[in-house]
Formats: C-alpha cells, structure tokens, sequence
C-alpha cells in the first residue's frame, strides 16, 4: 500500500483521489506527474484518452519519456528528485503572471503569503538549472495549467517513492490550491493506485493511524465507538509502517509477522537488509495465492484464494468507487479464502467469526459513516458508488472538498505548505555516478540473466541483466523494473532511505555504476 497516503488525509481530509474517471474525460488539462499510466494503470488510462479525444492537454513529467509520454502534448523530462523544484518555479511564474486564483485563494485557503515569498526565488532560469526541464516547457505548462477552465493532477510512485514523498505531495497540492483546481467538476487531485484494491486496503483502516473509514486511531470518541461494537478495548496509539516494522526488527522488538498478499522480500528497499530481518524473525506466517520469496522463507503458509472470481467481497478503485466482488470458481488445492483463513484462526483464538462477506460489509457500514449508505442492494443497483456515502438515499460523491467553494467555507480552509527542494540522499560520486530509478511495465517475462559475485554497482549490491540504451531517459539516468524473476533483484540495489513522517523509501533516486559483467 502506498505509505504516503496519510499526507492526503493530513491536509485535505481524506485519503483518496478527489475526482471521478468521467472528470479525467471532461477536463482540459491534466498533468501526469511521475506516473507511465499506459503501462501502469491501464484501465484509467482508457479514460484519459478518451479525454484527449475531447481536446484534453496532457503534460507528461517524468524522468522516462515513457509509452504514456507518446500521448503528451509535452514530455517534461525532470531530473530525478527534482518535483519539488519544478512545483515551486511553475508556482513562481503563476504568481508573477497575475495567473494565480485569488478569490479561491483569500477564502478558501491560509499560509499563501508565506508560501508566495517561498517560491519567489524560483525564476523560470533557476528553476531549469536544477530540473533539466526547459524554461518555456515550464512556463507554458504553468500557464495552460492556471488557464484551464478544468484541469486535474494525477500523480503515482514517481512522487511518493521518495524520502521526501510528502513534501513532494504537498507541492502538487499547493498548485491545485493556488489555481483552484479542487474541489469542482473536471479539477482536482489523484493518487493513482497501482494495485488492485489498495485504495480498498486503506479505506478499511489497513494504515497503522486510522481505523475504517479513516477515523483516527487517537480520536477517544472514535475509539469508544468501536470498543463498545466488538467488546474490546482498541489501543489509544498508532501502529508502525511497513519500513518501520523492519526498523523495530533490527533492534529485537519485532519478533513475529503475519503477512498477506504481500512479498517484502522482493518489494522492500534494501533487498539484502530485508531478507536477513525477515529470516531473523521467531515466527513469520505468510498468506498469498503464490509461495513468494517471502512465503518460501516462513515458517507457516496458508494458501489463499484469488481476490477475483474465488472470493466474495467488495474492491475500492482509484475513483473511490466500492464494487461486489462474486466468487464464480474453487480454489483449487487447499486454498481458502482470506476471510475463510482469518475466521478459522480467530475461532481457534477463542472468538466465533462469521466468514460471511456480507455480514461483514454490514458491520462496516455500521462503524465507518463514510460507507453507511453502501449496501449490497444499492452497490448492485448503481454498478458500485463512490464514497462518502452518508445514508440510504445518498448518491456517493463524484468530486471531493466541494465544501472549499462554499461561502462562509464550512470547516477548515485548506493551507499551503512550506516545501523546499532537497536533492537525493543516495548522492552521486565519482564511484557512483549514474542514477537509477525503478518502475513497473504492464507486462515483464524471463530475461534469463543471472546475478553472480562482481563488483557492487550500489552501495547495498549488484545484479547482472542486459543493457540497452534508452533515448527516453534523462542524461545519467538508468531504469529497472522492480519485478523481475528471483535471477534478477533489483531492490539489492536501492536505498532504505525513508521519508521521516511516512517511511516510504527512496525507490526512484539510487546512485549506481554499470560494469561489464
């Protein structure tokens, strides 16, 4: 699950995109910011096209002038670790121009003034030197971007997988605030998700601060609410991330680990650090549909269903839109269902769990007000709804933060953040003097390689694969999917570098050289 979330529900109150997959259609502007849909998110992708087909100007920012880049009115070709910079000199030159939305700023927002002397420095010259994107691209992405009628940011890994994620969030916020592109028809902010049904995971309180319906773990009366549905008391403090769970099992006070639907062995920074941890561990109980490199090292595996066709539930999809799930097949051998597993250990716990979908949803419609109005009858009758949805007679919401338009704002008004620039930890050197980002491809097969006892490429490791040259790429830049076979393990090679508030690693900015192997 993405660890950046939390800066979402942090500054505007939830944690989910803002906008529905019909904006992505209606809008005139999108940026794309660290994301290759085309390849990455296919199915949303479908529907920015069919905006372009309306007359929707893309810009594409990435490092990568990748498959999705094709389709961009400009490629924006940033230097790694450099969003920030470019967010802030696009802000500058909104501001100068006399562009920027004042009436939304003055009633809907606080901190502008302080913000506007933050990026004052940041001057179309400055701003080039330190991205590598040309001075005109930036202005005339600046102006399109303030213009538009309607325009959307939609952003992925490309900006959270950073040690200044947050920060890097917070930018793209600041330039939606100081458009006024949130908050109505066709504008907004969206984290695109990656994986199916992590916006799902999160809405359920699968984050280590929230409970369903992302109610804060800390908030008493919230707490009361849940202790007295189930007969428990819910613990007063939030838990850890996944980065910080490998922190505490290097200082002993992690010991045992229950992992479902995921492989950290392959997934987590610092490959080699990871492994050795999870190894270390007194008990690890891994719960996936195939034995990963994770499960091959656990000391209890459970076989579990599919989550499409052999189970029965609901999934969340980037637009917030909650959909019935049917089981249509068996497991085959001894797999079960996820919630068939959980409730058969519960039972043995001493608690009796009913492994019904349903009974299940229904406690959470009672518990998380955001999905009340979400049974099945009305998720079947709509084709699935977007939450929040109140009650019974509840549309669900197209569009998020509506309330900023209103007069008085109901609520908070929504601040810009103070955000600076700050370069790569993994610093490049003579040694080290290329820079390797990591990404996902819609589909990726065995290249036969193999990784053998050579120099290190990185500071952690080395792996050995073919080597092609990529015109697409930034000058000294290398990219690598992360999800080769066993053969080739490229999280050997990045840096654990974390952000300090939310733990997401450094996946996207890892100095490296390239040897003949």
């Amino acid at each position: 699950m993405p660890r950046a979330s939390p800066v979402w529900r942090r500054y505007l109150a939830w944690g989910g995109g803002t906008s529905s997959y019909q904006e992505i259609e209606e809008t005139d502007c999108i940026l794309l910011w660290g994301s290759n849909a085309r390849e990455t998110h296919p199915i949303f992708f479908h529907h920015l096209l069919a905006g372009l087909k309306r007359g929707a100007k893309l810009y594409a920012i990435d490092p990568r002038r990748t498959a999705t880049a094709q389709w961009a009115e400009v490629w924006a070709g940033l230097d790694v670790g450099t969003d920030i910079a470019l967010s802030n000199t696009m802000a500058r030159e909104i501001i100068a121009s006399g562009l920027a939305n004042r009436e939304f700023i003055d009633h809907a927002t606080t901190g502008f003034e302080a913000y506007r002397d933050l990026v004052e420095p940041w001057t179309l010259e400055r701003g080039a030197a330190e991205t590598g994107v040309p001075a005109a691209v930036i202005r005339e992405m600046a102006h399109t971007f303030a213009t538009a009628r309607r325009a959307i940011i939609c952003w992925t890994l490309g900006i959270t997988e950073h040690h200044t994620a947050v920060d890097n969030v917070m930018s793209l916020i600041n330039l939606a605030l100081l458009t006024g592109h949130v908050g109505r028809w066709g504008s907004g902010l969206n984290p695109l998700r990656g994986q199916n049904n992590v916006q799902g995971g999160g809405d359920m309180g699968a984050l280590p601060d929230r409970l369903p319906g992302f109610q804060h773990v800390e908030n008493d009366a919230v707490r009361a609410k849940f202790d007295a549905f189930y007969g428990v008391t819910v613990p007063p403090k939030k838990g850890w991330h996944l980065s910080d769970m490998f922190n505490a099992m290097d200082r002993g006070e992690l010991r045992a680990l229950y992992v479902i639907g995921e492989n950290p062995v392959q997934s987590e920074a610092d490959q080699h650090r990871a492994t050795r941890l999870l190894e270390g561990l007194e008990l690890l109980v891994v719960q996936d549909i195939f034995l990963t490199e994770t499960a091959r090292r656990a000391d209890v595996v459970f076989p579990a269903a599919a989550g499409a066709f052999e189970s029965a539930g609901t999934f969340t999809n980037s637009e917030r839109r909650v959909q019935r799930v049917r089981k249509t097949l068996d497991p085959p051998g001894e797999a079960r269902e996820d919630l068939a597993i959980i409730c058969d250990l519960a039972r043995r716990l001493g608690h009796d769990w009913t492994p019904d979908a349903e009974v299940i949803w229904n406690e959470v419609r009672q518990l998380s007000p955001v999905h009340a109005g979400m049974s099945y009858a009305r998720l079947d009758q709509h084709s699935g709804l977007q939450w929040p949805c109140y009650d019974d007679q509840h549309p669900g919401e197209l569009f998020l933060h509506g309330r900023l338009w209103e007069r008085p704002v109901r609520g908070p008004r929504a601040p810009f953040s103070l955000v600076k620039h700050e370069l790569p930890l993994d610093q490049l050197n003579a040694e080290f003097p290329l820079r390797l980002t990591t990404g996902r491809r819609l589909a990726e097969y065995n290249t036969g390689v193999q990784t053998g006892s050579y120099a290190s490429p990185t500071r952690r490791g080395a792996v050995v694969a073919p080597v092609h040259v990529d015109q697409g790429l930034r000058p000294g830049l290398t990219f690598m999917t992360f999800h080769f076979p066993d053969d080739v393990a490229t999280n050997m090679l990045t840096s654990d570098a974390t952000d300090p508030l939310v733990s997401t690693a450094e996946f996207k900015a890892t100095a490296v050289r390239i040897e003949r192997a």
